[in-house]
């Protein structure tokens, strides 16, 4: 039997390759998706095979994952519970669905996932194969009693990993987890379930990968300049980016916005948020890049969108994250609402000015060819032109007053 392991050379799935390939007697085929972890998968391979495992693949998804996952995330312009970039939710369809392709390549029957019982993941995973791959199995060792009496913690994890010489760093007592990728790195569990703890405090500074604080971050503003084609970025302008003003990939911008971002402490979000499976959990997320975009693209938006279409659009948003942040990314549901999306950002074309300081994104200027911001209507000065005659307004005023006119004469209006 073959089986494709997510695999991120940690101590939980370093333990599951060992327990998997001696319960199952299996052929394991470590795998791990290259999505902008950057130094973590140093001497991964290496870390696999002595493990056991009988190949690792490592694939560079960077390019896939910010042109075919991302950027249609900031399309939508989505935050799950307004606050959260979505950033593991929106990576994990993407990496299953490698996985998917890796065990049809490989002739593997089942692909197997490190996340536990009580998280997000598992859905995400699972839901993923269910839409690409139902005849292929998934095995969840967190939900397998005969794991979980064996692993009932991690002090016993250890031990076996001790026993098995596998080489993991790993302490009896773990301050948090992390889950590092392009768009983002979260933070949660260990220290970090007082939710009362300040994350932010001094004393926990070095969490913190992708950005300063904003309290240390530079006592000088940054500009920098987004242009957008149909709500996606194509080119950044700024004094520090090297190929300032030319055309970039969407893996090119993320990573210059995120040096950007991080240099200003920008995208530190600390959330508790509800779980799928039902319970609350606390994060810790810096999202430099994905901030600074999101922003943008809101601001441009703002002056491109249809007053009515822009309505529609954001009535649609919770629901649009809400299947992102579940697992249902390959759902129709989900695919019909992205057209919509997609459809909505045919005049989403222009260029937004930001400055960047100690944390905050400040609006700098914005323009577009497609705008619909028409300074001789808005003007409070004399219309020259008379596009807009202020008399119109008092029969707009009597139609919208009459049926509280009506509701006020029936006795029904409550003061």
């Amino acid at each position: 039997m073959k089986i494709v392991l997510a695999y991120s050379g940690g101590l939980d799935t370093s333990v599951i390759l060992k327990w998997l390939k001696e319960t199952y007697n299996a052929d394991i085929i470590a795998f791990c998706a290259d999505i902008g972890q950057e130094e973590e998968l140093h001497g991964l391979e290496e870390k696999a095979l002595a493990t056991g495992a009988s190949r690792c693949i490592i694939s560079d998804l960077r390019e896939e994952f910010a042109a075919d996952f991302i950027y249609p995330l900031m399309q939508a312009g989505a935050l799950y519970e307004n606050q959260y970039y979505l950033g593991t939710s929106i990576a994990r369809p993407l990496i299953a669905k490698r996985m998917i392709e890796i065990a049809r390549e490989t002739g593997a029957a089942a692909i197997a996932h490190g996340a536990t019982g009580k998280g997000n993941d598992q859905v995400r995973f699972e839901l993923t194969a269910a839409a690409l791959a139902p005849e292929i199995q998934v095995i969840a060792p967190w939900r397998i009693p005969q794991f979980r009496q064996q692993f009932p913690g991690r002090q016993e994890m250890i031990a076996y990993a001790t026993k098995n010489q596998i080489n993991v760093e790993a302490s009896a007592r773990k301050p948090y987890s992390m889950d590092r990728n392009l768009l983002h790195i979260s933070y949660e569990a260990g220290l970090l379930e007082d939710i009362w703890l300040d994350a932010s405090a001094p004393e926990h500074r070095e969490m913190f990968k992708l950005s300063t604080d904003p309290v240390l971050a530079p006592d000088t503003p940054e500009y920098v300049e987004l242009d957008f084609v149909k709500g996606c970025c194509t080119t950044l302008r700024a004094a520090k980016i090297p190929d300032s003003g030319h055309p970039m990939t969407p893996l090119q911008v993320m990573q210059h916005l995120n040096r950007l971002g991080g240099t200003h402490g920008i995208g530190r979000v600390d959330l508790v948020e509800n779980r799928f499976v039902g319970m609350k959990s606390r994060g810790v997320y810096e999202t430099p890049g994905g901030a600074i975009l999101h922003h943008a693209h809101m601001q441009l938006e703002s002056i491109t969108l249809d007053r009515e279409v822009m309505r529609l659009k954001h009535s649609i948003l919770p629901k649009y994250a809400e299947l992102v942040y579940y697992g249902f990314w390959f759902a129709p549901e989900r695919h019909f609402l992205q057209a919509a999306i997609t459809e909505s950002q045919k005049y989403v074309n222009g260029t937004v000015r930001l400055k960047l300081y100690k944390g905050n994104i400040i609006t700098a200027g914005r323009k577009s060819p497609d705008s619909l911001y028409n300074e001789t209507i808005a003007t409070m000065e004399a219309d020259g032109q008379q596009l807009y005659n202020q008399d119109d307004a008092t029969g707009f005023i009597r139609l919208n007053a009459l049926r509280l006119k009506v509701a006020a004469h029936a006795g029904r209006i409550l003061t």
